[in-house]
């Protein structure tokens, strides 16, 4: 769909009444257009904030960053910490009105297992995931694996969220669609309201048994949904976004963007508010399985021609307070992130342009996808090419829309049938604090992310820092993980950032940690 035609829908939906359902419904402005409903086939945060919406999960995550049981009243851990047993809560359904047993679990595990990071070293180390009786599931390990429940409470991409075993059985390479959007959560998605490039309509789901113990924090504690009915608006121009949220016609916009976040906040009735700490990491990624990127001797001459200060400026702004650089592989402020081989990205254009003459580079086209509707990743996409062509390489510079740019990716033939060689993007700060869930940090090849790094190094590294004995053991691994990323260059880290969500001041309860949208627990008046 053309952006002119987004647009156009976008208002069309923005002029349309407003359904009564009991309460007046929050009007939300996502950062992107949700393209995929399969939050387990695409890593896309859209589709993962959608998924928190609909779909719940066996552990969450509190504000202090500890698992606590969500779905499950609890576990129990036997044989020297290789079986574990999980019991469901009790009254648990889908919005089918069918319970949730032992069988969706197990299911639901399997699919997340089959994508994600730290699913995928859950797989590697469960001897059996099987159903005991409808509430109870069981796993068995190879050897003990303390962070199983850290694994299940993971909220960045991608989480583990509890699907009916008919829908989780399918391929979770193939996004499902509308009819199998089957959640487990607060909210009740209706497709027969879903209008896409323009509108996402979610319902509160009466059948939802919030936990009876602790506080809500971040995705853990009781989720009790206070409004009826969320609505999505899909509107890809900034400044119509900004229009809307002054005038009334929206309540929320996940993501400013820097040109506007200033005239915002000198609005009496808004609250524009930083809502994440660790904001989002700008990232390179080139596709290994195809030339040129699949030379790591060009990869590594990209290095020195990043200056991360390019990229913040041209995301968040000119004020630097809104961007950082001298990021690499972990998040800055985390206990791992450190600055272990990172003057091999110390900024030389020259020394790059050298670089890439002398890696065997022979001029060949380089498809860069770019997505023009989420401003975040046009703008590091105009940079990020930029950097490119002055480096010495040919650019053939694809624009489309990010749901475009999402399936695209997936694609694995070469860039002249169809494929891709390069994408920039962002990454939740949330998501780079550890080997464990850093999806671009895998080096497991084909059996890995859109892009497919092989790198057996970062991996056995990875596997020794799940084993390491204290957390002195782990930063010193986490140190030679960045000192290897920075040879086989999974990917590129171009700098952290920070943009401001924007909500009117009758919205209470508005927060997005970890950059996740929470819509439980908010309140409209």
């Amino acid at each position: 769909m053309e952006r002119r035609t987004v647009l156009k829908a976008g208002l069309a939906v923005l002029a349309a009444p407003a359904i009564a359902q009991g309460s007046r419904p929050l009007r939300f402005v996502p950062h992107a257009n949700l393209a995929v409903l399969d939050p387990v086939a695409s890593s896309a945060y859209v589709t993962r904030n959608h998924g928190f919406l609909v779909w719940d999960t066996l552990y969450g995550l509190d504000g202090e960053y500890r698992a606590q049981p969500q779905m499950v009243a609890g576990h129990s851990v036997e044989e020297g910490g290789l079986r574990w047993i999980f019991t469901l809560r009790e009254g648990l359904r889908f919005h089918d009105g069918e319970p949730v047993r032992g069988v969706d679990c197990v299911a639901s595990i399997r699919r997340w297992a089959a994508r994600d990071a730290m699913g995928g070293r859950v797989a590697a180390l469960a001897e059996e995931i099987a159903a005991l009786d409808d509430r109870r599931f069981a796993i068995r390990l190879k050897r003990p694996f303390a962070m199983l429940p850290d694994a299940f409470a993971k909220p960045g991409s991608i989480a583990c969220f509890v699907m009916p075993e008919r829908i989780a059985a399918s391929d979770p390479h193939r996004p499902f669609g509308q009819a199998e959007v089957i959640g487990s959560g607060p909210f009740r998605f209706r497709a027969d309201e879903f209008v896409p490039g323009a509108r996402v309509v979610y319902e509160r789901f009466a059948g939802y048994v919030p936990r009876t113990d602790g506080e809500a924090s971040f995705t853990a504690g009781p989720k009790r949904a206070l409004i009826d009915r969320v609505e999505w608006r899909i509107i890809p121009d900034p400044a119509t976004a900004a229009s809307a949220l002054r005038t009334g016609e929206v309540d929320w916009w996940e993501r400013t963007t820097a040109d506007l976040h200033p005239m915002l906040a000198r609005e009496r009735e808004l609250v524009v508010a930083i809502p994440d700490a660790l904001g989002f990491i700008a990232t390179f990624r080139p596709n290994h399985l195809h030339p040129p990127f699949d030379n790591a001797k060009l990869r590594r001459a990209l290095l020195p021609a990043v200056n991360q200060a390019d990229f913040g400026a041209a995301v968040a702004g000119a004020d630097p307070r809104f961007w950082r650089t001298g990021v690499g592989v972990f998040a800055p402020g985390t206990p791992l992130a450190t600055d272990a081989g990172l003057e091999a990205m110390r900024f030389d254009l020259d020394r790059a342009r050298r670089l890439v003459a002398e890696s065997g580079y022979r001029g060949e086209p380089v498809v860069v996808l770019a997505a023009t509707d989420v401003p975040a990743i046009g703008a590091m996409s105009e940079v990020g090419a930029d950097m490119l062509r002055k480096a010495g390489l040919t650019v053939d510079y694809q624009t489309m829309d990010w749901g475009s740019v999402v399936r695209r990716l997936n694609s694995r033939e070469p860039p002249d049938r169809g494929g891709w060689n390069a994408y920039f993007s962002p990454w939740a700060g949330l998501d780079h604090i550890n080997p464990a869930g850093h999806l671009v940090l895998r080096g497991n090849g084909r059996a890995g992310f859109i892009g497919w790094p092989d790198s057996p190094r970062i991996e056995a590294l990875r596997e020794a820092w799940f084993e390491a004995p204290t957390p002195e053991e782990q930063k010193r691994l986490a140190a030679e993980i960045q000192r290897q990323a920075m040879q086989d260059v999974p990917y590129i880290p171009l700098g952290q950032y920070f943009l401001p969500m924007a909500h009117r001041r009758s919205v209470r309860g508005a927060a997005q940690p970890g950059g996740i949208p929470i819509f439980w627990g908010v309140a409209i008046g």
